[in-house]
């Protein structure tokens, strides 16, 4: 499989989806037609989502279309020679992914080759489950369930900060909760500025770096540049 998983699309002060920019180009290389996932945004942003999306991605010369203009979604993935997955409210993504009959569609074509790029909420969906998504549970999907792409979870914009007179968790003790209950799972901490890169069972962590959460263990740092396997063996 050939992944492109990235923590966020734009750093503060920034143009949007800046720093990947060049990553995706690359990643895409010989790819022509992206078909795009915008159902992370609210349904009345679909259009001016796909069109902000399109003009990233036209920019190095790829024919793109968004499945939220397709009548039969599953049945334009045909077309397309890569899939892109954007960001925004994952329990939002994961229920029109369900709706619309397209998680076996997407992770059938992803294991036979297709590349797949996804940020924030699209690195979510990659993972075996949603569990570890930052979102609002703004409605209800029909599973947490997602396309397990990857062994491990994600937590996009991980940081250790927190806020000063704030008593709300921190994002390292609600890794902590979700290990006490799925301790057999792994969780990878992606820091902004941060993407994987898997190439089968390889995988390349590009920009600022990660974390990796297991139960009974310490957290692990892990330095951008280094090489991994994606069942994160030795990590």
């Amino acid at each position: 499989m050939q992944l492109l998983l990235i923590s966020n699309s734009t750093m503060p002060g920034e143009p949007f989806f800046t720093w990947p920019r060049a990553h995706a180009q690359s990643f895409l290389d010989g790819r022509s037609r992206i078909a795009f996932v915008p159902f992370a945004a609210v349904e009345a942003q679909y259009d001016a989502y796909a069109d902000r999306v399109a003009e990233v991605f036209s920019s190095f010369g790829k024919d793109f279309f968004s499945l939220h203009r397709e009548t039969d979604p599953a049945k334009a993935l045909a077309s397309a020679d890569a899939i892109a997955v954007g960001g925004g409210n994952t329990f939002l993504l994961i229920r029109a992914l369900y709706r619309k009959n397209l998680v076996k569609p997407i992770a059938d074509k992803v294991r036979n080759g297709m590349p797949y790029i996804g940020w924030s909420a699209g690195a979510n969906v990659a993972c075996p489950t949603v569990m570890t998504t930052n979102d609002m549970p703004i409605v209800e999907p029909p599973s947490m369930r997602a396309l397990h792409l990857v062994p491990f979870q994600i937590n996009p914009h991980y940081t250790e900060a927190t806020i000063p007179g704030h008593g709300g968790e921190s994002r390292d003790q609600r890794i902590a909760e979700f290990l006490a209950v799925h301790p057999e799972m792994p969780v990878v901490g992606l820091r902004e500025g941060s993407l994987l890169h898997v190439n089968g069972s390889a995988m390349k962590l590009q920009g600022i770096g990660l974390k990796i959460f297991r139960q009974g263990q310490e957290a692990k740092e892990i330095a951008g540049g280094t090489e991994l396997q994606v069942s994160l063996a030795g990590a």
